[in-house]
């Protein structure tokens, strides 16, 4: 008994997810509102009031399982569908862009945003170098840092797809769509006051909010809608529409409403439903293909492989994530087998005994391609004038301060050349934006740093004065 107990004790841990290691789940379903049969063929969007069960998963992004919930972070929010022609997932976020365009960064940007390989502390150094050194990231960042950055947990907060799929109907007719996800409980976010006093005393607001919500019969819901274009349009815009450091705008591409998923179930077991719940942006259903995103491509091989890593190479025949729908592949045999693995169908492919075969309906569209295969230098990219859209028109006069002091309360901890260059580029956005940042580094003082190294010329920010927004 003794041995037994130890041995299992010392082997109760799993590796936790490298990005997005602290979170909550709850179940619930999905209910069709409005026809979007015109657009996709996917049997989940088949007829008005057809239901489907859901899991989704809210997290935070950078910390570890044991941070706080109210971080100035972006927030994962990852929703399965359990359909009849198996598992769907969106594994999206709470801002509508993200901070990179190539794959190949992925890995520096989580390094940047975690511990230092020398201290295991938090760098600020790291980060803001990382950050000023791809101005890509402007966009996020700035929306980070804005009210938008700590939502009040996960109830009152927005989700979004990031990336474009492809949607194909019933006469194999293709459009592009993204996948938003508006809180009916309102959008609501917390102050740097209630930050402090909720990390001090309640750091975990709010997986005990969405937890105490459903039970209590208070269950939250969000509408889902797609926004469409078509390929014409995707081919005359004049910035890459698989760029998700970019948003499509509302008024060129208007949110078009799908339906409502509810959520009325807290897990019964945290870790069976919540820890071991995996989400890839590969699993994907006829009718919901992959765009061109090279960022999509990259998180459909990275999501699954980590899962891989984490629960084993049988990961999806765990319950919380086995489909709800019979299995249909050659995959047998490995660590963790469940059920009469597939039994006696065939494990291999070609066969003539009624196993997995090329399904019309299974089968991706073909599309175009047209251009050098190369590694695309993108320094020349436009990255400013979308954050340069939302700094002037979406935020007031208040937030655009509030965002300044965010910033500069951060970046004042790195390094004085990281300071310019950052600066640097918030200026590049707008002037008021770099002015304003400046100045609030002057408030704290991180100016007068002493034994900082000297800057280059190239790094160093221009002599800035307060300009009029328009």
């Amino acid at each position: 008994m003794f041995i037994d107990e130890m041995a299992h004790f010392v082997r109760e841990r799993i590796p936790e997810r490298v990005v997005h290691a602290r979170g909550a789940g709850a179940f619930g379903f999905f209910e069709v509102t409005h026809d979007i049969t015109k657009y996709c063929k996917a049997k989940v969007f088949e007829f008005i009031g057809k239901r489907t069960p859901v899991a989704v998963r809210f997290s935070t992004t950078t910390g570890e399982s044991g941070t706080s919930d109210v971080v100035r972070d972006p927030r994962g929010f990852a929703v399965k569908f359990y359909t009849e022609e198996g598992n769907w997932d969106i594994a999206g976020n709470n801002t509508p862009i993200f901070f990179i365009r190539d794959p190949i960064l992925f890995p520096s940007l989580s390094h940047a945003q975690k511990r230092n390989p020398q201290t295991h502390r938090k760098d600020p150094n790291m980060l803001w170098d990382f950050l000023s050194l791809r101005p890509e990231t402007l966009h996020e960042v700035t929306h980070l840092f804005s009210d938008k950055g700590i939502p009040d947990g996960f109830r009152h907060m927005n989700g979004y797809s990031n990336h474009a799929f492809k949607l194909v109907n019933c006469r194999g007719e293709v459009v592009y769509a993204k996948f938003n996800y508006q809180t009916n409980q309102g959008e609501k976010t917390l102050s740097k006051e209630a930050v402090k006093k909720l990390a001090a005393t309640n750091p975990d607001y709010a997986i005990k909010d969405l937890e105490e919500a459903i039970s209590r019969g208070d269950f939250p819901s969000w509408t889902l809608s797609i926004q469409v274009m078509t390929l014409e349009q995707a081919k005359k815009l004049p910035y890459n529409p698989f760029d998700i450091t970019k948003v499509w705008y509302h008024e060129e591409f208007p949110e078009i409403p799908v339906g409502k998923f509810t959520l009325n179930r807290n897990p019964v077991n945290y870790f069976a439903e919540v820890e071991q719940i995996a989400f890839s942006p590969h699993n994907l259903v006829p009718g919901i293909e992959p765009s061109p995103d090279k960022i999509l491509h990259g998180r459909m091989f990275a999501y699954a492989d980590a899962q891989r890593y984490r629960l084993g190479v049988n990961f999806t025949q765990i319950p919380v994530n086995a489909p709800k729908c019979m299995a249909a592949n050659v995959e047998r045999d490995g660590l963790m087998a469940m059920g009469d693995n597939q039994g006696n169908a065939p494990n291999y492919y070609p066969n003539s005994f009624g196993g997995p075969q090329d399904k019309r309906e299974f089968v991706e569209t073909p599309f175009c391609i047209y251009g050098d295969v190369d590694r695309h230098n993108d320094s020349k990219e436009d990255n400013v004038s979308q954050v340069r859209r939302f700094y002037r028109e979406e935020l007031t006069e208040d937030e655009r301060q509030r965002l300044c002091e965010n910033i500069a309360e951060s970046l004042c901890q790195a390094q004085l050349f990281i300071q310019k260059r950052a600066v640097k580029n918030f200026t590049e956005v707008h002037p008021d934006y770099g002015y304003r940042v400046m100045a609030e580094l002057d408030k704290l003082g991180a100016a007068k740093q002493e034994q900082a190294p000297q800057v280059p010329q190239e790094h160093q920010a221009p002599i800035l004065q307060k300009v009029n927004l328009h």
